[in-house]
């Protein structure tokens, strides 16, 4: 791995942290959720601790109901779950409730601190994080924050004065979180996609496609995009009519009706998530995508021509920025989400039957890609609390 592919070194660290036993084990936290965004950084950095610290003790905090529920299990690490629910803006009757289940939380989070004696507590966002991270600090524990986007969470704004430090993936981020506490680190990728030694050949196996075909693949978020979605189930028949075939990640919402719209089409891969995302970007030749910071990052990992299609409705429209930004660096295209039932297939098609374009996307983007994020923010913690 180059140098200029890296946020930090490893070679500054304590002898304790990297693994001998010369004090007691830390007991970390990690609290946060609600989508892939939050959920996947989070166990990249719980990896990273214990690739430096095997001893760490490491818990989850979620909220019941989400979807770090099962993905955190799946990766082998206990979760406890919060009676908490996030602040409903569509439906201000749903939100009567909130008081209630904040102070439910609460309790519960007195009784998880209680039992489990954190050393120190990580956020990374969503709204169960706040009441985690709230506790702590009124207890004086140390507080880690990872922001991923742009534009700052607000669970993670109201929490950054009294962290002991935040992480954060770009810089300009002053505007957010107290300067002196501010240190960029990228954003912590999935071990199984930054190391990933899937060959096209063994992807090819696991969708059981096609090895003489070209391949999209569409990730809409782990969510699902309803505006990619209902392009690509408007305009499915395109995919076989020039020979290419789809890996088709629709969020649960959608999975229905694209199911149905797939119904004998050999040349359609189709789920609710794709848990395996090395294996989806070892055989995709372009990417549709929404431009959420985890995702663009990942992204730049994998070294993927991308068609992002920005969630316009995004805090200070974030996810626009994060697409121009690949986009003016020539990494990249983007079409609008208005515009997306139109255009979006026809220029997808377009983009992986021009080999020049594929390339050049795939080169420049590759620029961009951080891949140690996970360790640089893990060391950090680990020094911090020592």
């Amino acid at each position: 791995m180059s140098d200029d592919k890296k946020a930090g070194s490893l070679q500054n660290l304590p002898c304790g942290a990297a693994g001998v036993a010369d004090s007691a084990p830390l007991r970390i936290i990690i609290a946060g959720g609600g989508t892939g965004g939050h959920i996947f950084p989070a166990i990249a950095i719980a990896n990273a601790i214990k690739k430096l610290m095997p001893e760490a003790e490491i818990l989850f905090v979620g909220a019941n109901g989400k979807m770090e529920m099962e993905k955190v299990p799946l990766a082998g690490y206990k979760i406890k779950g919060l009676s908490i629910a996030g602040f409903n803006r569509s439906s201000l009757i749903k939100n009567i409730g909130l008081p209630y289940k904040l102070v439910k939380s609460l309790l519960q989070v007195q009784q998880i601190f209680r039992l489990f004696k954190p050393t120190a507590v990580v956020g990374v966002g969503g709204y169960s994080s706040y009441p985690v991270l709230r506790f702590a600090q009124a207890r004086g524990i140390k507080t880690f924050i990872h922001e991923a986007n742009s534009f700052a969470g607000k669970s993670n704004m109201l929490l950054g004065k009294k962290a002991t430090q935040i992480f954060v993936a770009t810089d300009g981020m002053e505007k957010f979180f107290p300067p002196n506490k501010i240190m960029v680190t990228g954003n912590p990728i999935r071990e199984s996609i930054a190391g990933s030694t899937v060959s096209r050949e063994d992807a090819v196996r696991f969708f059981d496609l096609d090895p003489y075909k070209k391949t999209i693949v569409s990730i809409g978020g782990s969510l699902g995009a309803k505006s990619i979605n209902e392009a690509l189930a408007a305009h499915l028949d395109e995919f076989e009519n020039n020979n290419l075939q789809l890996i088709w990640q629709t969020g649960k919402p959608f999975l229905p009706k694209a199911k149905e719209a797939a119904t004998g089409k050999a040349n359609v891969w189709v789920n609710d998530f794709v848990m395996q995302m090395e294996y989806a970007y070892a055989v995709a030749d372009a990417v549709i995508s929404r431009s959420g910071a985890m995702s663009v990052s990942e992204l730049c990992v994998a070294k993927k021509a991308v068609l992002f299609v920005p969630y316009p409705f995004a805090a200070e429209d974030h996810q626009t920025v994060n697409a121009k930004n690949l986009v003016n660096k020539n990494a990249g295209m983007m079409i609008k989400d208005s515009e997306a039932l139109n255009e979006l297939v026809p220029a997808i098609i377009a983009l992986v039957k021009d080999e020049a374009k594929l390339e050049t996307f795939k080169r420049n983007i590759s620029k961009l890609a951080i891949t140690n994020a996970d360790e640089v923010v893990a060391k950090n913690i680990i020094q911090s609390i020592g």
